[in-house]
C-alpha cells in the first residue's frame, strides 16, 4: 500500500510545483507555446469545473471533493490487495482531488495551464490529468473484478 501513497504524494507534489512555476513565470492570461499548434502553457484561474461550469462555487467543490476522498479511501480499504490497477487508479484519483482541493481551499480557484492548441478543450492541470486517468483505470479494474465474480 505504501507504493500507492508514494504515487499520490509524488503527483500532488508535481501538480503543486507546476502550478507554482506557472504562476511565477507566466503572467495571468499569458501563453507560452511548447509544441507549436499542438501544446502550449498558459496561466488561468478557474473557480469552476471544466469549461468553468459552476464558476465561483468554491465550497461546493470543496465539499464534493472531501466526499470523493472519503469514497476513494473506502474503496482502497474494501478492495485492498485485489487489483494493482484499481489501487493505482484510486491513488491517481486521490492525488488529483487533493491537488485541486489544495488550490480551492488556499486560493479560491485552481490554476490551470495545459492547453491543447489543436482542439477546443478546457485548459487543465496535472491534477485534472491524474483524476481522468485514475477514473478510467478504476472503472476498468472494477469492471474486470465484477466480470470475474460473474463467472464464478
Amino acid at each position: 500500500m505504501w507504493i500507492y501513497a508514494l504515487i499520490c504524494i509524488a503527483i500532488v507534489g508535481l501538480d503543486q510545483w507546476s502550478k507554482f512555476e506557472v504562476v511565477r513565470t507566466i503572467p495571468l492570461g499569458g501563453e507560452v507555446p511548447f509544441i507549436p499548434h499542438v501544446l502550449s502553457f498558459t496561466h488561468i484561474r478557474n473557480s469552476g469545473a471544466a469549461w468553468s461550469i459552476l464558476e465561483g462555487k468554491r465550497w461546493f467543490f470543496a465539499v464534493i471533493t472531501v466526499i470523493a476522498i472519503v469514497g476513494v479511501l473506502y474503496l482502497f480499504r474494501e478492495y485492498r490487495g485485489k487489483s494493482r490497477v484499481l489501487s493505482c487508479g484510486l491513488a491517481l484519483i486521490l492525488a488529483g482531488a487533493l491537488g485541486n482541493l489544495i488550490d480551492r481551499v488556499r486560493q479560491g480557484y485552481v490554476v490551470d495551464m495545459i492547453r491543447l492548441d489543436f482542439i477546443n478543450f478546457p485548459i487543465f492541470n496535472i491534477a485534472d490529468m491524474s483524476l481522468v486517468i485514475g477514473v478510467a483505470l478504476t472503472f476498468i479494474a472494477l469492471w474486470k473484478l465484477e466480470d470475474k465474480r460473474a463467472w464464478k
